[in-house]
């Protein structure tokens, strides 16, 4: 099991603080939120696509522990050029991985958030921007 030290290092710091970034403007044109039952924390993202639904721009507001905000980060960092179905599949490959251990999904950076699998309660703070950007992509592929 990783140890407080482990899982809230440097490099977890840094990205969290990194999350400024990406403020949120409430004028991108695709809104979503997620929240994590377990631990109350929250992401509110706003996102542009072009014509083919691929991420342009992103903003966030992240109401998360340090694993939260990290983890928020590094999508952020990786998700732009990505489509509704990319961000679902690294979704999904994110709950095998916190669940059930193996291989590291195969997202940039998720190395550095690594030791929280070995924390369930952080798991819903982890998939939070994922599950947001899940939410505004998917109202924006809704015909109608």
């Amino acid at each position: 099991m990783a140890t407080a030290q482990t899982l809230y290092n440097r490099e977890v710091l840094a990205l969290a603080t990194g999350l400024a970034r990406w403020p949120l403007d409430a004028a991108l044109p695709l809104q979503g939120q997620a929240r994590s039952a377990l631990c109350g924390s929250r992401v509110a993202l706003g996102l542009a696509v072009d014509a083919a639904g691929r991420i342009e721009q992103i903003g966030l507001q992240v109401q998360a522990c340090a694993i939260g905000q990290a983890s928020a980060a590094l999508f952020a960092e990786a998700a732009p050029g990505r489509n509704l179905a990319e961000i679902e599949a690294a979704l999904a490959a994110l709950a095998q991985w916190l669940e059930h251990g193996g291989d590291l999904p195969g997202w940039p950076g998720l190395a550095a958030i690594a030791a929280a699998r070995d924390y369930p309660a952080r798991h819903g703070a982890v998939m939070l921007a994922w599950q947001a950007a899940r939410g505004a992509l998917f109202t924006a592929a809704k015909p109608g």
